[in-house]
């Protein structure tokens, strides 16, 4: 015996005769052996067994065992129901096994809508994936009209994305003249349906001459006519009399005196893609040295290059400019900021569909910014993009080395324009950066590392009664709470205060403790309210005269019980306060000999 027929046999022990098992009641399919209930379908005898369907279907177990007028009888008409498609969902449920491929598309969706009507979920799915994998302009109507009448709701998903990056071609597909009056008018009322009004107007029209029953009025409401030429107002959808002339008339109205934005434009959606990229054929319009902006290249900048700019005075608003390849639907922006030394930058991003009318979708001219911004706003469809900056830190010059648009289905919040954070915002990755205060590394305090602190590094300090810990976060956020870790490897205990800016120059108390004698973790509310740094100020330690800080973030992010973090024990060493207090001495007196004072140019 071959050691690969010894590897097909079951562990010893077990023994697995499936497939024999399967083989045998596979047999009994139309088979009046043993059978003991007909299904009529078409006129047609099909021989069954009650005890099987009822096993395999909820339907049937109702239906023959539920007490219903069905179960006491031995011939069961199922009306309005193909016999091929029957037929094959019945091998199905004897045997398990179902070839697809060798089907034709028709078929297929009688088997999915019987499989759905008798309640076969695995085979609905099953077969839902494989539509999937076969979708072309051909059959994707046909598709999506079943998905959307059984609510598959992944399936309709999947179609719905097909069918926007091919929009125009389906529309004028015979196929699209097949929809029902459902799938059609939640096909064109989609923002994502991107192909020229005039022309949807035009297969409308062809639908309803080829579904001359059917109330067209609604479908008809779905088109957008305001964004047609007046010329096709005019002399295409007027002459059709399938519009009233004072719809007609609104619509002119709408699109001679509405700003240009607040039309309801369609635009191609691509979730999680960037569009402004060369590949999609974006371009920067205006700005010094384009060709950076779009090259996807965050790596490879410094003093002279990598980046492109714009003057902040004498630029007549114009900023950087970015066209857009085609029209998008986008609600999400990244930018990184030139960050090779301290500086920060203020600006803001306006969109428009024809460089006339502008929305401003980002206003950061109250902030200071640095480095990635990650940056989302309402859902809109966009063509042009326009970055300017309007304060710059160290000169007068704004500077962008990357930019990225799209569109997101990831979860965010909204509130006065800007981001209220879910997750903490004041880390290394978030692109927040620790700007006073002395530790052994720059950043210790907002790495994320709650375990790995002791007499000696991963803290962050000050002096008391000199100077503070002040974070600074990338951007602006609304924030109501943080939360911060105080070195807690003995018994010792603070008292503090903590204040929030948006540009260093105004403060607002949102923690006063210091008469307060505070340990380990500490959890701040306060009014939300914009924030952009945060300046910890300690005023006592019962142990020596320096203000240790292991850990800050906000918003707070409170554990679950399961995942409290486990407070770290007290140790007997020898001299405890004089060695912290000996280090944090040396590192402040490193700290004044080393503070950064670069004013670089770029």
């Amino acid at each position: 015996m071959s050691d690969n027929h010894l590897g097909d046999l079951p562990p010893v022990g077990e023994v697995d005769h499936t497939a024999s098992l399967s083989v045998h009641i596979g047999s009994l399919y139309i088979n009046d052996e043993y059978s003991d209930v007909s299904l009529i379908v078409e006129g047609i005898r099909l021989p069954g067994h009650k005890v099987i369907l009822a096993a395999r279907s909820e339907y049937f177990r109702a239906l023959l065992f539920g007490g219903m007028r069905e179960s006491q009888q031995t011939e069961i008409e199922l009306k309005g129901t193909s016999l091929t498609a029957f037929k094959a969902l019945l091998k199905y449920v004897y045997t398990g096994h179902l070839i697809l491929g060798n089907r034709k598309e028709e078929l297929i969706l009688d088997i999915l809508g019987l499989a759905h009507k008798y309640g076969f979920e695995e085979l609905e799915h099953s077969i839902s994936e494989y539509l999937k994998a076969i979708l072309n302009i051909k059959n994707v109507c046909m598709i999506y009209d079943m998905a959307s009448l059984y609510h598959l709701v992944s399936l309709a998903d999947v179609c719905c994305s097909f069918i926007d990056r091919h929009a125009l071609d389906i529309i004028n597909h015979e196929s699209f003249l097949m929809l029902s009056a459902a799938a059609l008018k939640e096909m064109i009322s989609r923002d994502s349906f991107c192909a020229p009004e005039v022309d949807i107007f035009k297969a409308v029209c062809e639908w309803t001459q080829h579904n001359s029953s059917v109330e067209a009025r609604e479908i008809l409401a779905a088109i957008r006519l305001p964004l047609m030429t007046l010329p096709d107002l005019l002399n295409v959808v007027r002459p059709t009399g399938l519009v009233h002339p004072d719809t007609i008339l609104d619509a002119i109205k709408a699109k001679t005196e509405s700003r240009d934005m607040d039309l309801k434009y369609r635009g191609y959606l691509m979730p999680d893609e960037n569009v402004a990229s060369p590949k999609h054929g974006a371009q920067v319009l205006h700005g010094e040295l384009r060709s950076s902006l779009l090259d996807g290249d965050v790596q490879n900048y410094d003093m002279e290059r990598g980046f492109t700019r714009h003057p902040i005075d004498d630029n007549n608003g114009q900023g950087i400019l970015v066209k857009l390849g085609m029209q998008c639907i986008v609600n999400h922006m990244r930018m990184l900021l030139w960050d090779k030394d301290v500086r920060s930058y203020s600006y803001y991003i306006e969109v428009s569909m024809d460089q006339e009318d502008w929305i401003r979708v980002v206003d950061n001219t109250r902030y200071l910014c640095r480095s990635w911004q990650n940056l989302y706003f309402n859902t809109r469809v966009v063509r042009y993009i326009r970055i300017v900056g309007t304060h710059n830190t160290v000169n007068r010059v704004f500077h962008v080395v990357s930019f990225e648009c799209m569109f997101t289905n990831q979860r965010f919040a909204l509130e006065q324009g800007l981001i209220v954070p879910f997750a903490n915002v004041a880390t290394i990755k978030a692109s927040a950066c620790v700007i006073e205060g002395v530790s052994r590394s720059r950043n210790a305090l907002i790495n994320g590392d709650t375990e790995n602190y002791d007499w000696d590094s991963g803290y962050t300090c000050h002096q008391l009664g000199s100077g503070a810990i002040v974070v600074q976060l990338a951007q602006p956020y609304l924030l109501d709470s943080m939360r911060l870790l105080l070195w807690d490897c003995d018994d010792r205990s603070y008292s503090f205060y903590i204040e929030v800016s948006t540009d260093q120059q105004n403060w607002h108390l949102v923690a006063d403790r210091k008469d307060q004698e505070c340990r380990s973790w500490q959890t701040v509310y306060f009014q939300k309210q914009p924030v952009v740094f945060i300046r910890i100020v300690g005023t006592h330690n019962t142990a020596n005269e320096v203000f240790h800080c292991v850990h800050f973030e906000c918003p707070a992010q409170i554990p679950l019980p399961s995942d409290v973090v486990n407070l770290h024990e007290s140790e007997t060493v020898e001299s405890e306060d004089q060695v912290t207090d000996e280090a944090s001495k040396s590192w402040l007196v490193a700290s004044a000999k080393t503070s950064e004072s670069s004013h670089s140019f770029v």
